[in-house]
């Protein structure tokens, strides 16, 4: 089902255009809070292995649990929207997301740290569809690229939740305490934030989506893309500090200087990233991405001193930072279940991100830590071939998450770019 025609160029009243400002910022806001709930767990990680009394081995397998959760439950956001709308979706969702940080400082076991990160990462998944959605429809709405920034404010947020579990850790304090505080202002936040948020409901006559579907093909596609980019990311992020100790022998500041560098590049980028895509177009802009990345990890191979890899990892940071939004904002407009389709990418894209550490790591041990990044370096060239997949959608001819014309609200056609 399209989307209605009725355009903001023009004629849309100063109470709509501040009423999708709102929203814009509100989504945003809730972007943050998602991203402020995994900083904060991951810099507590050590305290939550130390409490579960679990080996390093174990650690492992209880950390996969998390995608396990979110792929499995994120297929059942779009009905869960579809069922109650998008806003009153995404306030629950998230606010579960919130206070399930508390539960993996619970655990006092294996078992039980595997429960919950498995319910951890299925409300994370669940609410990121449904966010990722809203942030669609508000960028269609607004006539201009948001999802980027959207994804920045993301990890703006997942920067400040490591600095304030940085510092709970620092001070001795015990991650049940940490992460009971860090959840109720979190929730209050997010709660805050939902209130202002695009409210999209489904017309009474459209079919209701399966409570559980496989992605679209067209998806399935996109999601291609998205995966080069984040097969990327997961391993500059978990491996570029021990190639740089392991390969071109830094000292250990330097190499973990190397990982936050990375993740503060994606993070800027990110943030500047709409207006590159607003002046140059989404396919322009992840092809030359592709490009930057793909000359980035053949500067990380071929590095014979630390300087030139950490620039190296920098432009495999800048190369791939907005594809993962423009993905996002592909698969909305690809067919008539925006939430399927963003659930398909979304499911996608954490499975990239949960096996590109252990695949990078497998054929370390078999061969080498070079020619695991010179596969890195491989797949960043898909970005540059799949750029296409990423073109927005034909004027009058784009879908609307939950499979609805919204009553009450002005709504943009002619996506002019994602």
């Amino acid at each position: 089902m399209t989307a209605s025609s009725a355009s903001m160029g023009g004629g849309a009243p100063a109470g709509d255009i501040r009423g999708l400002r709102r929203a814009r910022f509100a989504v945003a806001a809730v972007f943050c809070v998602h991203g402020a709930v995994t900083g904060s767990f991951a810099t507590r990680v050590p305290w939550i292995q130390e409490h579960a009394g679990v080996s390093a081995g174990q650690l492992g397998l209880a950390l996969a649990f998390p995608a396990i959760g979110g792929s499995l439950a994120m297929p059942m956001a779009g009905a869960v929207s579809h069922r109650f709308g998008a806003r009153p979706a995404l306030r629950v969702l998230l606010a579960l997301w919130t206070l399930a940080l508390v539960l993996p400082a619970l655990a006092p076991s294996l078992l039980t740290l595997c429960f919950a990160l498995f319910v951890y990462g299925a409300t994370a998944g669940m609410s990121d569809v449904v966010m990722n959605a809203l942030g669609v429809e508000t960028e269609r709405r607004l006539h201009r690229s948001i999802m980027s920034g959207l994804h920045g404010m993301w990890s703006i947020g997942a920067l400040i939740g490591s600095v304030g579990g940085t510092v709970a850790a620092h001070l001795g304090a015990d991650a049940r305490l940490h992460h009971t505080i860090a959840a109720l202002v979190l929730t209050t936040l997010g709660l805050l934030a939902c209130r202002s948020v695009l409210d999209v409901r489904t017309e009474p006559e459209a079919e209701p989506p399966p409570r559980f579907a496989l992605p679209p093909k067209s998806a399935v596609l996109i999601g291609g893309v998205a995966f080069c980019a984040v097969f990327a990311e997961g391993a500059s992020l978990d491996w570029s500090a021990v190639y740089l100790r392991d390969i071109l022998g830094t000292s250990p500041g330097l190499a973990a200087a190397t990982t936050t560098a990375f993740a503060l590049t994606m993070a800027v980028a990110r943030l500047a990233g709409d207006a590159i895509v607003d002046r140059f177009g989404a396919v322009r802009t992840v092809r030359f991405g592709g490009l930057l990345a793909a000359a980035g990890g053949a500067l990380v191979v071929t590095a014979p001193i630390p300087a030139l890899a950490l620039t190296g990892f920098g432009l495999i940071g800048l190369g791939i930072a907005v594809v993962v939004p423009l993905a996002f904002a592909a698969a909305a407009r690809s067919g008539k279940a925006p939430a399927q389709a963003i659930a398909g990418v979304a499911t996608i894209t954490y499975t990239a991100g949960l096996i590109a550490p252990p695949l990078v790591g497998g054929i370390a041990d078999l061969t080498s830590l070079t020619l695991s990044f010179t596969v890195v370096t491989l797949l960043t060239c898909g970005l540059t071939a799949g750029a296409g997949l990423l073109r927005p959608a034909p004027a009058g001819d784009v879908a609307v998450p939950g499979d609805a014309a919204i009553p009450g609200e002005a709504a943009a056609s002619g996506e002019r770019s994602a």
